[in-house]
């Protein structure tokens, strides 16, 4: 997968201009970043958790294609401080957990046990998906880096949402719940590689 390394470049073309346009009005890139958190939280359980699974993925699609812009200024505006990488990365995981949240919400309402399954997995996405970022983050606090793995945070959402998209329109449950599954397991499996990555970096460096 890792559909988020190819889509940076698409990213700063797109959304390049709309990034100097708000530089150019003094516009802070962390009041772009703490808004496009709350504009997730809102669409999720706005949306998403009251099963509304063809406006709630393509809202959250578009805000979360705009994730990039508050990056983009804050180059523009040569602001790449460690205060933004901090803001940015830890709300990330308030949106996360707000999508995986509301998903779970909705899916208590599936009757049956594919609803126990689809509840399940989006709750098992809630860990998972932090402990995706924290495994990157504290090997880089450590002095190793754990940039590998097949599920990034785009790959994640995107197959989330496609499978929350899918169902809206018209598809049986089960394409959300396998979705949802794959999801779960390609982000326990990035931990495991990550892992392994940094024992591996770290019994080189002790050589």
């Amino acid at each position: 997968m890792v559909l988020g390394q190819r889509g940076r470049g698409f990213s700063a073309t797109a959304f390049g201009p709309v990034a100097r346009f708000l530089v150019s009005r003094n516009v802070s890139p962390d009041v772009v970043t703490v808004a496009g958190t709350l504009a997730t939280a809102a669409l999720a359980f706005g949306l998403l958790a009251r099963g509304h699974l063809v406006a709630g993925p393509l809202l959250l699609g578009v805000v979360l294609l705009t994730d990039s812009i508050d990056g983009l200024m804050a180059r523009d505006m040569r602001r790449n401080s460690a205060w933004g990488a901090f803001l940015d990365s830890t709300m990330d995981r308030f949106g996360d957990a707000a999508i995986y949240s509301a998903i779970a919400v909705h899916a208590v309402t599936i009757p049956g046990t594919l609803g126990d399954w689809t509840s399940g997995f989006a709750l098992a996405l809630l860990p998972l998906a932090l402990l995706v970022s924290y495994a990157r983050a504290r090997a880089e606090a450590v002095g190793f880096t754990a940039a590998v793995g097949i599920a990034e945070r785009t790959d994640r959402l995107i197959i989330s949402l496609l499978g929350c998209l899918l169902v809206g329109l018209g598809l049986p449950v089960w394409v959300l719940t396998v979705a949802l599954g794959y999801t779960a397991l390609a982000s326990f499996i990035t931990v495991i590689q990550r892992m392994v990555a940094v024992h591996h970096q770290a019994v080189a460096h002790a050589d």
